[in-house]
């Protein structure tokens, strides 16, 4: 077991029982009677901002069995000396590779620019699935322009700018319909057979095609 401790709540990871890999998450409220269940982690991993703000995109991870929305925040700024990146909750090593992916296939410069990513909450991030919704966040702080009130994201970046698909998306897609989100970006791979009720699903191919969706 692994837990994170916040002020008032605790994440409880488990890794592997006696008999294999289990993988789960469990978020529990702290109370005056001591833990329990969260019944909705993802209201905790997503920020309530008074106006939409540039920066920020959601997704959806796969947290074990269960689909859990978090927020991805990207501020990007002119740097002064050497340019830094810095992740929390998310892999700095994948943050290098998403801005020699954007650069490379959609233009994006980032080497003069500070870049800092964060999810939101304290979780931590560990499948490439957060890629997409990443690259939006740094293209929202880049350009100062929030993404579509209501919209998620979800999908990996490959070397090569293709966007590939992420296990689970209709469990994925479905959890975000639950809780009210209305668009959604995703690879093609992951476009559900059944329309889902009052989502709208774009599907895109390569990382070219993201920058349509701040047009």
């Amino acid at each position: 077991f692994e837990g994170d401790t916040h002020s008032s709540f605790r994440l409880v990871r488990a890794f592997k029982n006696r008999f294999g890999a289990v993988n789960e998450l469990g978020v529990f409220a702290m109370t005056e009677t001591g833990l329990k269940g969260v019944s909705n982690p993802s209201a905790l991993f997503l920020s309530q901002h008074g106006r939409d703000v540039p920066g920020s995109c959601v997704m959806v991870t796969q947290a074990g069995t269960r689909p859990l929305l978090v927020e991805i925040q990207a501020l990007v700024d002119t740097a002064h000396g050497n340019p830094r990146r810095l992740t929390v909750g998310l892999e700095a090593q994948r943050l290098a590779m998403l801005l020699a992916v954007l650069h490379r296939h959609a233009g994006i410069v980032c080497f003069d620019q500070d870049v800092f990513v964060n999810a939101v909450g304290g979780v931590r991030i560990m499948e490439p699935a957060a890629d997409l919704a990443v690259a939006l966040a740094i293209l929202s702080s880049m350009r100062d322009r929030p993404l579509p009130a209501g919209l998620l994201a979800f999908g990996e970046i490959g070397l090569a700018g293709e966007i590939r698909p992420a296990p689970r998306g209709q469990e994925r897609l479905r959890e975000a319909a639950k809780l009210g989100f209305e668009q959604a970006v995703v690879p093609r791979a992951n476009l559900p057979r059944q329309p889902i009720e009052g989502l709208i699903i774009r599907a895109v191919d390569r990382v070219e095609d993201v920058l349509g969706v701040l047009s």
